[in-house]
């Protein structure tokens, strides 16, 4: 699964990776990107264009009674997200990317805590996430609530020994297939699957131990981000 990543790209850098007219949102830092925080997406806007957008992170089906439903859907697994009824009309209609520019996942060593470890690219490249999005009305006072979900999908193989499953990072060139109302549903699960070992668009994926600072949803900052000393080189190449 993927329960935490963080956004700290300058904005021009998200301009430029999502093709954004117009203003960006103020968007702040983040290192400790949590389930049910508001959280960027980029979404299909009217006339072609893309549009940045605010969306609660936690998939909240229209049909579903409560908002809390959402914290147990941060995450939709790739593997028959077309058939479950929680997932597949955001997936037949409303995808988007979700901008990050690393994430976290968590090994589990013997009996004692789990490590975290940050996995990211050179220079901290921005990148996304295959996403899907849903509009829920509250029935009390019939606000909306967008809500969005990470698409995971088997580990790649060297990342395996960390964690079974990662989120689905699409390639810059598979942006417009995975944003397009009339893309086929073949097309769109042809995009599902683990980052490249080889590197793929952005490079390789670079992984490395890090302080457990991220496990509390309260911390963020760069201190969440820096190395854990252990006397030697840190990154490892995924």
């Amino acid at each position: 699964m993927c329960g935490r990543y963080s956004l700290t790209s300058a904005p021009e850098a998200m301009r430029q990776l999502f093709d954004l007219d117009g203003p960006l949102l103020n968007l702040q830092p983040r290192y400790n990107i949590a389930p049910t925080q508001d959280a960027p997406i980029i979404r299909a806007a009217d006339g072609g264009k893309r549009e940045l957008a605010m969306l609660r992170w936690g998939l909240v089906p229209s049909w579903a009674k409560e908002l809390s439903i959402g914290a147990r859907m941060i995450n939709a697994r790739c593997e028959g997200v077309a058939e479950k009824p929680a997932f597949r009309q955001a997936f037949a209609k409303r995808r988007c990317l979700i901008a990050a520019d690393g994430f976290y996942e968590w090994q589990t060593l013997g009996k004692g805590p789990k490590q975290p470890f940050r996995f990211e690219f050179e220079a901290r490249r921005p990148f996304a996430f295959a996403g899907l999005w849903e509009g829920w009305r509250n029935p009390a006072d019939a606000t909306l609530v967008e809500t969005c979900s990470i698409l995971t999908t088997a580990a790649s193989p060297v990342l395996a020994p960390i964690h079974d499953r990662m989120p689905v990072i699409l390639e810059p060139a598979d942006f417009a297939a995975w944003l397009a109302p009339a893309s086929r549903p073949a097309t769109l699960q042809g995009l599902l699957r683990p980052y490249p070992l080889s590197g793929g668009g952005y490079g390789p994926l670079g992984a490395y131990a890090i302080a457990t600072l991220v496990n509390k949803v309260a911390n963020d900052g760069p201190a969440l981000a820096e190395p854990l000393d252990r006397g030697g080189p840190q990154k490892t190449l995924f």
